[in-house]
């Protein structure tokens, strides 16, 4: 006689799996819509965090680029044995710019007198601005704009011509170029509005002025108060060891050397680290919707139980059952992951948009926000995918 076969179980193909994965999501729309709700919920938090925070840094940085890294400024200190303010000599700025390496440098120095709309405003109005004498070189070491009128240059900085800027500008009330503000006992014309210098606050609070004019109008004494320099790129850290030392040969120690850009440059590398608390807030929206889909599964798996047995009853293994509810479970995570992406990327354009910011989501944060949402779907789906496999044939149809 002829050996009896031995019987092999069907196996289901992968069009086949995803056939009978989605039923149970087909037949029941709204619970899929609640259940995948919870799952978008955790993922849109997450590459919103991300992504706000990447486009708010990459703004930073593409300010760092336009506005450089390669600038320092000089500044008088205190005296180590008297503990009184120094000064500059009038020599500084000149012997900064023979630095090997220094590239341009520009000059401001604080003047004494108050900066007022109208004489009929009191002196002690100041409104926190800040008058400076400077050059027609200041504007192309701080890379600074004009956002209405001119700059000074060698005629009008000899005359009672004065640049404000843009703070300087709205606490007095200056709109346009022509109109006069009221310095040292005489009115001067403004000429020029200057739009914001991220790497010098100090100009944006203040009303500068020729130097020939402050010297000769204003009794200015012709001590800079702050050299600006730019350097090449590569001698940045050079040219900051010459600095103090060219600056005031005579006491090196009174002379203060700093980088504007490092306050930006340490926002751009800080730029996020808030975000962990609401990531983490978002991991946590991840994990109830993962307990959602798991309670969605298990009762599911009690309702199906004479589809179960009747599916076990014609042949089907129990490892063909535990793929049917693992690819159910990571079908409803996945449709709620791709939501959550979606939804994040949105959120995120609506930011950057409305904050005038470059839209950016890392594609680390797509990838590895998906990836969470397939594992959390078939951590979800494996006790009920086993539940359900071991479910006997005939106790399941004769429940029903």
């Amino acid at each position: 006689m002829r050996a009896a076969r031995k019987l092999r179980p069907s196996r289901l193909g992968p069009r086949d799996v995803l056939h009978v994965g989605s039923a149970g999501l087909r037949s029941r729309p709204m619970r899929v819509f609640l259940s995948a709700l919870g799952i978008a919920i955790g993922i849109a938090t997450m590459i919103a965090v991300v992504g706000v925070s990447s486009s708010s840094q990459a703004k930073l940085l593409r300010e760092l680029d336009e506005l450089g890294t390669n600038m320092l400024v000089a500044t008088p200190g205190q005296s180590m044995f008297s503990g009184q303010d120094t000064k500059l000599p009038k020599e500084a700025p000149g012997m900064i710019s023979r630095i090997e390496g220094v590239e341009s440098v520009g000059t401001t120095g604080d003047i004494a007198q108050s900066v007022r709309r109208s004489e009929n405003i009191p002196k002690e109005e100041t409104g926190g601005i800040g008058l400076k004498a400077t050059k027609d070189d200041l504007p192309e070491v701080l890379r600074a704009r004009m956002q209405k009128g001119t700059w000074l240059n060698g005629a009008t900085g000899r005359y009672p011509s004065v640049v404000l800027g843009n703070v300087s500008a709205e606490r007095l009330g200056i709109t346009e170029p022509g109109q006069q503000v009221f310095i040292g006992g005489r009115y001067f014309t403004v000429i020029g509005i200057l739009d914001p210098i991220p790497l010098a606050p100090e100009i944006e609070r203040s009303a500068l002025v020729g130097w020939e004019a402050a010297e000769q109008l204003l009794g200015f004494d012709g001590h800079p108060t702050a050299i600006y320099e730019r350097s090449a790129d590569d001698r940045v850290g050079a040219v900051r060891g010459l600095i103090a030392a060219t600056a005031n040969p005579q006491s090196p120690s009174t002379v203060s050397v700093t980088d504007p850009s490092a306050a930006l440059q340490a926002k751009a590398a800080t730029e996020g680290a808030f975000s962990t608390l609401l990531l983490g807030l978002g991991g946590i929206a991840l994990l109830v919707g993962g307990v959602g889909v798991a309670n969605t599964m298990i009762i599911s798996v009690l309702e199906r139980r004479h589809e179960i047995g009747l599916r076990r009853s014609l042949g089907a293994t129990k490892g063909q059952v535990r793929i049917q509810f693992v690819t159910e479970s990571l079908l409803l995570s996945g449709l709620g992951g791709l939501a959550g992406i979606a939804l994040g990327a949105a959120a995120t354009a609506a930011y950057a948009r409305a904050g005038d910011l470059p839209w950016v989501v890392p594609l680390w944060a797509v990838t590895g926000g998906f990836a969470s949402t397939l594992a959390i779907g078939t951590l979800a789906g494996l006790y009920p995918a086993v539940r359900a496999a071991r479910l006997s044939p005939t106790l399941a149809l004769q429940a029903a």
